[in-house]
């Protein structure tokens, strides 16, 4: 959630900030005058339970000094006064109610270092990197031979480690079905990442399926619930993203400042609906209902938050660099940013096979957006104060879209694909997948 006393203290900037993302002004305009309206009522509801609690205290001193008129009289008046409490109480109730469903809905105030502008037409391209060219701000060359544009549905068919007719026999369509290479292939793309990030990542392994409240956590809930899948029996939430139960990890905690930063690993299985996706990109590995995913996590301090930032990033394309895939990195603007984002760098991989720039990472910073819902704080220095904590994740990385992009790159003129060198030590020596022999 947003900061209330930031809104209060100054609603123009925010307004403005927030209508960078297409927030209406409207809209903060209501939240401003619901936190008003509720902070008169809880003001009045506290003066009237005081008035209350001060004649009920008469009346039994009334009673002591044996004067039953007044004690009566002073009766007559709490009960007046306990019906205009009961009334002014549940205002503030409902009223604190109808400002928590339009606080929970408003996305975060983006960062003021982020780009302008109304979708991802208008997301910056900040550099390029290929492992011919190295990093750069200029596009590399994306001239590559037949062979190699073919796209990863087609070459997982032939190599016989994808099977999507299966999957959707299986489960419907966009739920792949991986076999053999293709099983193994995921397996060690996972180790590898894992292990890249042990030096200083706490490895986690998270449950599959949340609370409501670890949803609302991160802001997948109420706003998003039509791309969640529900066991509406339990209540529970299949996860999204690993950043959700790690996000919850620390929730209604109070953590040490010299705890900070608090980095956290995990390799899960996501879900998502993309209920808004239908007919569009639907093809092989590009959408997905379910896919595997490495995320990154970190609870900082507002100062350590943007060091915090640039570490998960980095760490990403290292592991792309390690892959030798052809990638750019995108500064996401306003109109294109996560509701609750405040800054994201995007990773985009080529893949000459389907000619496409595919998404295999995100790296947000949220700021205390995520903390105030979760409720996870730090206390500033020994015996003193609490702030909320900042979050970050990023995906270091998603699997389904880097495998297509490692078979349509690594495809060779006789049909089978050079695997990454990093990986060969996690495929049992296995640098490439050969073309299945015919059979006689």
């Amino acid at each position: 959630m947003i900061d209330i006393r930031g809104l209060r203290e100054d609603p123009a900037l925010v307004k403005e900030l927030l209508g960078r993302r297409g927030v209406e002004s409207s809209i903060v305009e209501e939240l401003t005058a619901l936190d008003a309206a509720y902070r008169d009522a809880v003001s009045a509801r506290d003066e009237l339970r005081s008035r209350v609690n001060e004649t009920s205290r008469r009346v039994a001193e009334a009673y002591r000094n044996k004067e039953a008129a007044e004690a009566e009289r002073l009766k007559e008046e709490s009960r007046r006064l306990g019906a205009e409490l009961e009334v002014v109480a549940a205002q503030a109730t409902d009223l604190e109610g109808r400002r928590k469903d339009l606080w929970l809905v408003i996305p975060n105030v983006p960062s003021p270092d982020a780009p302008v502008g109304a979708g991802e037409d208008d997301n910056v391209v900040v550099r390029y990197w290929s492992s011919d060219g190295g990093s750069s701000v200029e596009a590399p060359d994306l001239d590559y031979p037949a062979h190699k544009r073919v796209p990863h549905w087609d070459i997982g068919v032939e190599l016989e480690i994808l099977d999507l007719e299966r999957g959707a026999k299986l489960s419907g369509s966009m739920f792949p079905l991986y076999k053999g290479m293709g099983s193994r292939l995921i397996r060690a793309l996972t180790s590898f990442a894992l292990d890249a990030h042990a030096d200083s990542f706490l490895e986690i392994r998270p449950p599959t399926f949340v609370k409501r409240e670890t949803m609302i956590s991160t802001g997948h809930l109420p706003k998003f619930a039509d791309d969640a899948y529900q066991m509406e029996r339990d209540d529970l939430w299949a996860i999204p993203t690993a950043e959700v139960p790690l996000t919850s990890m620390a929730r209604d905690e109070i953590l040490e400042a010299d705890q900070l930063p608090l980095r956290m690993t995990a390799a899960t299985p996501c879900f998502r609906r993309e209920a808004g996706s239908a007919g569009r990109d639907t093809r092989g590995l590009l959408r997905l209902h379910e896919f595997d995913k490495v995320e990154l996590m970190v609870y900082a301090t507002p100062a350590q938050a943007q060091e915090m930032h640039i570490e998960i990033l980095s760490r990403a394309e290292a592991l792309l660099r390690q892959l030798g895939l052809t990638y750019r990195v995108l500064d996401l603007c306003t109109g294109d940013l996560g509701a609750s984002s405040r800054r994201t760098f995007d990773l985009e991989v080529y893949a000459p096979g389907v000619d496409r720039w595919l998404e295999v990472s995100s790296v947000s910073w949220f700021g205390d957006y995520q903390a105030r819902r979760a409720n996870v704080r730090y206390r500033t220095e020994p015996g003193g104060g609490v702030e909320f904590v900042h979050t970050l994740n990023g995906s270091a990385l998603a699997w389904a879209r880097v495998i297509a992009a490692i078979l349509e790159t690594g495809r060779e003129a006789d049909g089978s694909v050079t695997l990454p060198p990093v990986l060969t030590p996690y495929l049992r020596g296995a640098a490439r997948i050969p073309v299945p022999e015919a059979e006689i």
